[in-house]
């Protein structure tokens, strides 16, 4: 499986709006929420690095949506990483050919779709808006790359979204195949993997997978927050066999505060 930092280039830099509102749209969606239990799509591209896909969430139940209305893909990128920013021995910077792991790659059984992408269609609760960063090490060709991607979700769709995500876990524990536009890919281990103590929710996992030659292991990980009614997920894979150990947890951490500082203080 190719790294993704080998897969994406970067996207022209983009600035920081709708302060005021995006904080009192945080507050209402529950961003500052603490206390975990313990991966992208299609749509308009604003220019800015987010996204809008026109197709809300579905309700929960099928009934009338309910609750705050989903964060923007401008308040989406006023609570995201900035490109440049540098973390540790990391630097931020965004995608120039649009969002990595999208709706091109999927899974079979499907129940195991949401641990391969949560792009629309991935579950039934399509994302109102997106945003998608890159966090790697520059001069690192071949060293770790971590895709951090937000969501936002009318209703109850965020909730619903990690109730589908630990379905694929249990269900998909034992391996599943990712098909992508020109090569397959053999998961052959679903792991539990310790998941950090920030938002409403939290859940990881460590995959095991066998390269598309059928030779190699290697190893990524994938950590989905959720928070109110916005999902901040991280996948971690590196081009080798190096079992990373997990997200880098500076950077988990470095994303949620720039979303409760946005929540807070605009």
């Amino acid at each position: 499986m190719v790294g993704a930092g080998g897969r994406w280039a970067r996207r022209p830099r983009r600035s920081r709006h709708g302060a005021v509102a995006l904080a009192a749209a945080l507050v209402l969606a529950g961003a500052t929420a603490c206390g975990g239990d313990g991966g992208d799509g299609g749509g308009d591209d604003d220019g800015k690095g987010a996204r809008t896909t026109g197709r809300p969430s579905a309700p929960a139940g099928g009934g009338a949506a309910t609750g705050p209305a989903p964060l923007t893909g401008e308040q989406l990128t006023a609570a995201s990483l900035t490109d440049g920013e540098r973390i540790g021995a990391y630097t931020v910077s965004d995608y120039a050919l649009g969002a990595p792991l999208g709706e091109d790659y999927t899974a079979e059984p499907a129940v195991c779709q949401p641990l391969v992408s949560l792009a629309a269609g991935a579950t039934a609760f399509d994302p109102a808006a997106e945003v998608h960063r890159k966090v790697d090490i520059p001069d690192e060709m071949l060293g770790l790359t971590v895709s951090v991607q937000l969501r936002s979700y009318a209703a109850q769709g965020a909730t619903g979204v990690m109730k589908a995500l630990r379905a694929a876990g249990r269900e998909c524990a034992d391996g599943f195949t990712e098909d992508r536009a020109l090569a397959r890919a053999k998961y052959l281990a679903v792991e539990p993997a310790g998941a950090p103590d920030v938002g409403d929710e939290a859940t990881a996992y460590r995959f095991t997978i066998l390269d598309v030659k059928g030779e190699l292991k290697l190893y990524e990980y994938l950590t989905v927050v959720r928070s109110g009614s916005t999902t901040l997920s991280f996948r971690a894979e590196i081009t080798g066999t190096e079992d990373v150990g997990g997200v880098p947890d500076e950077i988990v951490r470095a994303q949620w505060q720039t979303f409760r500082s946005a929540g807070k203080t605009g």
